[in-house]
C-alpha cells in the first residue's frame, strides 16, 4: 500500500499513474488486431491523457483548500505488466479492472479531503470517469468469459 506526504507527492503519481495508463492502453491498441477494440483502447488513452490534464490545473499552493494529514489518502499500486501479442485478454482485462478501481479509489478519497468546490468537483468527476473505464471493462470480461 502507498501512502503519501503531501499534496504534491498524490498529484505527482496520479499524473505518473495517467501517464503509465494511457501509454498502456496506447500498446494494447497497437497490440488488438480488431480495429473495434484498437478503436475503443485508443479511446482510454486519450482519456487517461485528459485525466493528466485536469489533475495539473489542481492547484497545491492554497494549502488551506486542503487538510494538513493526508493519510488518507492510500492506494494499492498495481503492477506493469509489459502488452505482448501472446497476453491473454482476460488477464490483461482483470490488470485493467484493478488499475481503474484503484484510480476511482484514489480521487475519491483526495475529493473527500478537497475543501474547496470546485477541486473537490473536479476529483468526483474523475472518479467517475475511472469507474466508467472500470465498468466498461467489465462488461468486456463478462463477454469473454461467456464466449469461454
Amino acid at each position: 500500500m502507498k501512502t503519501f506526504g503531501s499534496l504534491a507527492e498524490i498529484l505527482d503519481f496520479a499524473i505518473r499513474e495517467e501517464e503509465k495508463a494511457a501509454a498502456f492502453y496506447r500498446n494494447l491498441a497497437a497490440a488488438a488486431r480488431d480495429p473495434q477494440t484498437r478503436k475503443l483502447y485508443e479511446s482510454f488513452a486519450l482519456e487517461e491523457d485528459g485525466h493528466k490534464h485536469k489533475l495539473q490545473t489542481v492547484v497545491i499552493e492554497r494549502q488551506d483548500a486542503w487538510p494538513d494529514d493526508l493519510a488518507a489518502v492510500r492506494v494499492h499500486e498495481v503492477p506493469d505488466v509489459e502488452v505482448r501479442p501472446d497476453l491473454d485478454r482476460a488477464a490483461i482485462l482483470q490488470l485493467v479492472m484493478k488499475k481503474e478501481l484503484e484510480a476511482f479509489r484514489l480521487y475519491t478519497a483526495l475529493a473527500g479531503l478537497a475543501r474547496d468546490p470546485e477541486q473537490r468537483a473536479l476529483l468526483d468527476g474523475l472518479a467517475q470517469e475511472e469507474a466508467r473505464h472500470k465498468l466498461s471493462f467489465e462488461l468486456e470480461y463478462d463477454e469473454l468469459s461467456r464466449k469461454a
